[in-house]
């Protein structure tokens, strides 16, 4: 099969397509012939040495979290799927999904939204289960409460408003001026130029779902109501803000969990929640994909196609 390895760190040229085995899935394993495969900031980070989870000493690694395609074959014990079944799946970070092929626990593999084309299920995986895990376990968010998600245009962001709508709260997002419709469109409640002062139109939110970091996580401990929380996928928000606040604080990293990408799945089918595709690139163009996500301003997913 073909793969996207990285030997080395640094910048998109470092990206190698190459003939690797085809891997063949253990008992409680799946082959899935992979159709498409999403660009996420992780990748880039990855690949630039940026991401201390995957050390030098690491490599050579195939990038790619999450993919759509069809079950090729299943392990001795896999019972779930049968050949042919179209999957989606975030995958667990051992084997990556720039590739013809890839190994799923069958633990993870999730059957594939009916309303979704397999470029549209690629999309979901990571970005949706960040923006899920964000709002509803570490957030706690409830129907009828209030969240400010900042970034709401962006791949976790865009996700994030229509997950909250889903549940019943009221939504605030700040975005880059050209995005403010966009949102809206998604359902936001109030859509804020992220080139003002957030702080002088919100106060009393239950929850800040932070997506930017910096001093837009600085700025917003000012509206939080006593008793509400502060979410962070970049970094632990302070501990002494929080409880100066009188606040929660948390940070995250979005763990692989089939039963809330089912979950999200029926609400892609329920048509309450849609992935917005920025860009699609071809498998051999995995280079220039990257960087338009590392260095474009871009809504919504990219995405890599492999197979028709």
């Amino acid at each position: 099969m073909k793969a996207v390895v990285i030997h080395e760190f640094g910048s998109v040229d470092v990206l190698r397509i190459e003939d690797l085995p085809t891997p063949e899935p253990k008992p409680d394993e799946v082959l899935v012939k992979v159709h498409a495969a999403s660009i996420n900031p992780v990748d880039y980070k990855i690949r630039s040495g940026k991401y201390p989870p995957v050390p030098f000493e690491q490599l050579p690694v195939v990038l790619g979290r999450d993919v759509s395609g069809t079950v090729e074959r299943c392990g001795s014990i896999a019972a779930k799927f049968k050949p042919d079944d179209a999957v989606y799946a975030l995958l667990d970070g051992r084997n990556g999904g720039y590739a013809e092929f890839v190994i799923v626990k069958e633990r993870d593999l999730v059957a594939k939204p009916a309303q979704a084309g397999f470029n549209e299920a690629a999309a979901v995986p990571l970005a949706a289960i960040t923006a899920w895990q964000g709002l509803f376990d570490h957030g706690i968010l409830q129907s009828g409460q209030h969240v400010l998600i900042h970034g709401g245009a962006g791949g976790v962001g865009h996700f994030a408003i229509q997950c909250a709508k889903a549940r019943g709260a009221r939504v605030s997002t700040t975005v880059s001026n050209q995005d403010l419709e966009f949102v809206r469109e998604l359902g936001a409640d109030q859509a804020i130029d992220a080139a003002g002062r957030f702080e002088d139109e919100l106060s009393d939110v239950d929850l800040v779902l932070d997506l930017i970091g910096g001093e837009i996580q600085e700025r917003s401990w000012a509206v939080l109501k006593r008793g509400g929380t502060m979410v962070s996928t970049l970094s632990q928000p302070s501990a002494s803000q929080a409880k100066a606040h009188s606040v929660r604080a948390d940070h995250y990293v979005a763990q692989a969990s089939a039963q809330e990408l089912g979950e999200i799945g029926a609400l892609l089918d329920a048509g309450k929640l849609r992935p917005h595709i920025a860009a699609v690139f071809r498998f051999e163009d995995v280079a220039a994909a990257q960087r338009q996500l590392e260095s474009h301003h871009n809504r919504g997913k990219i995405i890599l196609h492999v197979f028709e």
